[in-house]
C-alpha cells in the first residue's frame, strides 16, 4: 500500500459528511491542516500511511475499503459498458476511473440501473422463446426493440431529409399536379406501373389501410380514412415507387441494426416523401411565412389534414431558406407516444410530453378546439404549445372512433411571428415577461417543482418529507 499512491477524496468527504463533521473538526482528529483535508477531498493531494492509519484509528475506517471500493465499481462499470447498446461509447478505463472518483454515487446509481434493465431484457427474452414456442415469431433479441431504435433515431435528429425532398420536387415537376394531385397520382401509377387505385368498404377490409395486390396490380385504400388520408396512403405508394433509390440510401445511412428496423424506418420515410409531395418545400413555406403559420389556412390551402400541415412544418429545415424551427408530439387519451419529432430533435430533457400539465393532455376535453398556451420549464426555457385533438379513422357505429392529441411547439421568442401568439395569455405587450407561462417538467419523476397539484409521483431526486403535523398540496411532499 505504502508503494501505491492512494487518491480518495469523494470518498473521504463521504465518511466526513456520514459523521457530520467539518473540514476543520476531520483535520483536527487527523493531525493535519484543513486546507490539506481540503486539498485531499479535491484529490489534489494522496493519502499518506499516517493519515490512513489515523482513519482506520479515529473513524474506523477500513484501510482496504479505501482501494477495494474503487476497483469494484470500475470493474462493475467495464461490464455496463461492454453491453452491445453501448459498445460504441465505451470510454477508456482512465475515463471510468475518474468516473467512480469524481462520482460515486453516480457511478453507482449506473450500475443499478444497467443491472435491473438487464433483468427485464432478460424477462423480454422469455417471452419472446414463449412466444415463439406458440409459433408467433418475434425480434425482441437485440438490444432495443426495432421500434424504439428506429424512434430514437428519428426523434433525435432534425426532422428534414435533403435527398427525399429534392426527388419530391422533381416528382411534383413530373406529375403537373394542378389542383388535384390524387387524380394525378392515379393517372402517373395507371400509365407507368398499371397499377390501379380502387377504394374498398370497411367489411370488405377490415384490417388494413392500404394493400397492394401484386397479381392483379391494383392498390386497395380503406373507406374508412380521411379524403386526406387517403391521398396519403396513395402518395406513400407512389413514392415508394419513384422514390426507391432515395429511400434505401437514406435507410442505409440510419445504420440500423436489424430487418424489422430497416422495414419501419422506410416506412417513416416514405410517410415523410408523400408529405414532402403533398406539400411541396417552397410554396408551402412561403405559404406558412404568409400565413403566419396558421394551420387552418395551410390544411385548407393544399387540401390536407390539420396533423398533415402541423407535420410538415417541423421539416421546414433546409439550410438558407429555413422555416420557424417546430417540435411536435401525439399522444392517446393514456399519454402513449405515437411519434415526436422536430426540428433540431425534440427537447426531451427538458420537454418530455409527459407533464400532465401540458395542454396537449387538456386538448382532450375540448374536442377540434386549438388550445395556446406559453409553459416554462424547470430550467427556465420557455415554450409556445398550440394542442389540438385529431380523429382516427372512423368505423361503423359500433366501433369507437381513435382520437389523439397533437403538440406544436417552439421558442417562445418566435411568437410575433407566429398567428397563435396573440392568443397567449398576457401576451399584450411586447416582451416576453408580460406572458403568463405554465410551469411544466419533464415528468413528475424527474420533476422537483414544489407545490404541484398535478403531480402523479414523488421525484426519484430528493427523498420524501412526509410529516404529520403538515399536509402539502401534494400526496408526495418531499425534502
Amino acid at each position: 500500500m505504502a508503494d501505491r499512491k492512494i487518491f480518495a477524496g469523494p470518498r473521504i468527504r463521504r465518511i466526513r459528511k456520514a459523521l457530520g463533521l467539518t473540514q476543520t473538526a476531520m483535520a483536527e482528529g487527523l493531525g493535519i491542516s484543513p486546507s490539506y483535508l481540503n486539498l485531499i477531498e479535491r484529490s489534489q493531494r494522496p493519502l499518506t500511511v499516517q493519515i490512513i492509519l489515523k482513519l482506520a484509528s479515529a473513524y474506523h475506517v477500513d484501510p482496504e475499503d479505501l482501494q477495494a471500493e474503487a476497483g469494484a465499481s470500475i470493474a462493475a462499470l467495464k461490464e455496463v459498458f461492454a453491453d452491445p447498446l453501448l459498445a460504441g461509447e465505451l470510454p477508456g478505463d482512465q475515463e471510468l476511473v475518474e468516473m467512480v472518483e469524481t462520482a460515486p454515487n453516480a457511478a453507482a446509481a449506473i450500475v443499478k440501473l444497467h443491472r435491473a434493465y438487464r433483468e427485464q431484457a432478460a424477462r423480454l427474452s422469455d417471452l419472446s422463446a414463449l412466444l415463439a414456442r406458440e409459433g408467433k415469431a418475434t425480434a425482441l433479441s437485440v438490444a432495443r426493440l426495432p421500434i424504439d431504435e428506429v424512434r430514437g433515431l428519428f426523434e433525435g435528429r432534425p426532422n428534414h431529409f435533403p435527398a427525399i425532398e429534392e426527388e419530391a420536387e422533381a416528382f411534383t415537376s413530373l406529375l403537373e399536379p394542378a389542383d388535384d394531385l390524387a387524380a394525378a397520382l392515379k393517372a402517373w401509377l395507371k400509365r407507368e406501373h398499371g397499377i390501379a387505385v380502387k377504394l374498398l368498404p370497411v367489411a370488405t377490409m377490415p384490417n388494413w389501410r392500404r394493400r397492394y395486390d401484386r397479381h392483379t396490380q391494383r392498390l386497395f385504400i380503406s373507406e374508412r380514412l380521411s379524403g386526406f388520408d387517403q391521398l396519403r396512403e396513395i402518395a406513400m405508394e407512389a413514392c415508394m415507387i419513384r422514390m426507391n433509390v432515395a429511400i434505401a440510401a437514406e435507410v442505409r445511412s440510419l445504420k440500423l441494426s436489424s430487418d424489422e428496423a430497416r422495414r419501419l424506418a422506410r416506412f417513416e420515410l416514405a410517410r415523410y416523401a408523400a408529405h414532402a409531395l403533398m406539400m411541396p418545400y417552397r410554396p408551402f413555406l412561403a405559404a406558412a411565412q404568409r400565413a403566419r403559420y396558421d394551420i387552418d389556412v395551410l390544411r385548407s390551402r393544399f387540401g390536407v389534414s390539420f396533423e398533415q400541415a402541423a407535420n410538415r412544418l417541423t421539416m421546414l429545415r433546409r439550410p438558407g431558406t429555413a422555416g420557424i424551427p417546430f417540435f411536435m408530439l401525439e399522444i392517446d387519451h393514456a399519454g402513449n407516444r405515437f411519434r415526436r419529432a422536430g426540428a433540431d430533435g425534440f427537447p426531451q430533457s427538458r420537454f418530455g410530453g409527459e407533464c400532465p400539465k401540458l395542454p396537449v393532455h387538456a386538448a382532450f376535453a375540448q374536442p377540434a378546439r386549438i388550445l395556446v398556451e406559453a409553459v416554462e420549464t424547470p430550467d427556465g426555457a420557455e415554450f409556445l404549445c398550440i394542442a389540438r385533438t385529431l380523429e382516427g379513422p372512423q368505423g361503423s357505429f359500433a366501433e369507437r372512433p381513435r382520437r389523439t392529441a397533437l403538440l406544436l411547439g417552439c421558442d417562445i421568442a418566435f411568437r410575433e411571428e407566429i398567428v397563435y401568439g396573440a392568443a397567449l395569455p398576457g401576451g399584450g405587450g411586447k416582451g416576453a415577461g408580460d406572458i403568463v407561462a405554465t410551469p411544466v417538467g419533464p415528468a413528475c419523476r424527474l420533476c422537483e417543482r414544489t407545490g404541484c397539484l398535478a403531480r402523479a409521483e414523488p421525484p426519484v431526486t430528493r427523498p420524501l418529507g412526509l410529516d404529520e403535523m403538515v399536509t402539502g398540496l401534494s400526496a408526495f411532499d418531499f425534502q
